[in-house]
């Protein structure tokens, strides 16, 4: 006799794996179809799996905890050598409604299993034999259901009364000759529209229009971009902040500043500082991801986004942001900046990072939506700042003064990092924007 296979079935749209909780049934028990033979979990809800036939169970391929990935064989039933059909069915026929979320859960159940992939409804039974003249009794009907007997079967069974009418001797004798494991069915395609994309053509005057080539970079750059967009769902967070402590002390200091260090000083230091200070309060920040591990980085490596005179983009990284104060930072800041621009980098000093920051403010955005560097996961635009007029605290109550204001926007993968983790450390790199600058040369 064919062994029918218990596998684990797909059981919503993202599944591909479940863990088993327990099992009702051992080896040697009998089971009832439609009977609950395993309660499994899945990462959303827990669900009860019956078996769509009846039957001993002749061998259980996992066990409790295991976890099993979909289309995997559960369990091995030796179906029922006969079936026994019930001579008072018209009596019971009215005990015969089903359960809509119960055949719901059958019909998942067995579309792996391989077996009665659809149970018909009284509606759906009779809308199917329209065309061939057939009549189905509400008795037929109700043998259908309770023996799971598919659509296709009963349009396959030859009726042997007038006009090919289908009498319950019809059924019950394709009943008795019915094999285990029934074959699944194909899906009948013909007639139904597929949505294919079209991809746009593109048009253009020859005569007007060029073509250039992509150089590699910025091929390179292409490909790097859409690879993160595919690999990490995107999400970006705002908020404002108030800069204008800090864009007050560089315009009192930058030109003593240069006077003593012989260094430019401009905003991106105190970025990567603020970034590099948030970081260590927020460590899940600086993580990669690899499969289904998280690897938390010790080192803080800030990539800084630079565009170059071609267009193209480069992100050179300041290594160990954490340990250096504004001197050391904007001396970097400034030597990478440079090597960037006159191609001078090397390799190195383009590879490590672990959190990158994007100045968009520098040409001009207000904010902006950074795609993410990876392997990491988050990258933050500092936008424009801005004098504008805003409300304040005073000790005199509310004033309105004119404030330096800036937009700071986090783009993070939330496959690792949720709104929470985001939120707090955006907040804290504002934070640390807006304090008074504390320095001394």
């Amino acid at each position: 006799m064919t062994m029918f296979e218990f596998k684990m079935p797909k059981m919503g749209e993202s599944m591909t794996e479940a863990t088993i909780i327990s099992w009702l049934k051992n080896v040697g028990d009998f089971v009832q179809a439609e009977e609950t033979l395993v309660e499994v979990a899945t990462d959303k809800v827990d669900s009860d799996i019956a078996s769509p036939i009846a039957g001993t169970i002749t061998a259980i391929h996992f066990q409790k905890n295991d976890v099993v990935p979909v289309g995997h064989v559960l369990a091995t039933i030796s179906p029922l050598a006969s079936i026994h059909h019930s001579t008072d069915i018209n009596e019971k026929s009215h005990s015969i409604t089903t359960d809509f979320q119960t055949m719901a859960t059958f019909k998942s159940n067995i579309v792996d299993n391989q077996f009665v992939t659809e149970i018909p409804n009284e509606a759906s039974i009779k809308s199917s034999r329209l065309g061939s003249n057939s009549f189905l009794s509400p008795l037929i009907i109700a043998i259908a259901q309770k023996e799971h007997l598919s659509i296709e079967e009963l349009q396959s069974i030859a009726g042997s009364g007038s006009n090919g009418r289908l009498q319950k001797s019809d059924v019950f004798k394709y009943l008795k000759n019915r094999k285990y494991p029934l074959e699944s069915r194909k899906w009948n395609d013909e007639g139904q529209k597929k949505a294919v994309y079209t991809k746009p053509q593109i048009h253009f005057d020859a005569a007007q229009d060029h073509i250039v080539t992509m150089d590699r970079m910025r091929q390179l750059i292409a490909g790097h971009m859409v690879y993160s967009k595919q690999t990490s769902p995107h999400v970006t967070s705002f908020i404002e902040v108030d800069v204008t402590h800090l864009a007050q002390w560089r315009q009192d200091n930058k030109a003593l500043f240069f006077e003593k260090t012989n260094e430019k000083l401009t905003f991106t230091p105190f970025f990567v500082q603020a970034v590099a200070k948030a970081v260590t309060s927020f460590p899940l920040m600086n993580v990669s991801v690899d499969k289904d591990q998280i690897i938390i980085h010790q080192n803080i490596h800030i990539g800084m986004a630079t565009a170059l005179p071609s267009g193209n983009l480069i992100v050179p990284v300041v290594k160990n942001a954490n340990q250096k104060n504004i001197v050391s930072l904007a001396k970097e800041v400034n030597h990478l900046a440079e090597a960037a621009r006159t191609n001078k980098l090397k390799p190195e000093q383009v590879q490590g990072s672990t959190i990158t920051i994007s100045n968009v403010g520098t040409f001009g955005s207000l904010m902006g939506t950074p795609i993410i560097n990876q392997p990491e996961v988050a990258i933050i635009a500092f936008g424009l700042i801005k004098k504008r007029p805003e409300v304040i605290s005073t000790p005199n109550g509310d004033e309105i003064a004119i404030r330096s204001m800036m937009y700071l926007s986090l783009s993070f993968d939330h496959r690792v990092v949720d709104g929470f983790l985001a939120g707090s450390f955006l907040t804290k790199v504002g934070q640390l924007l807006e304090e008074k600058v504390d320095f001394l040369y």
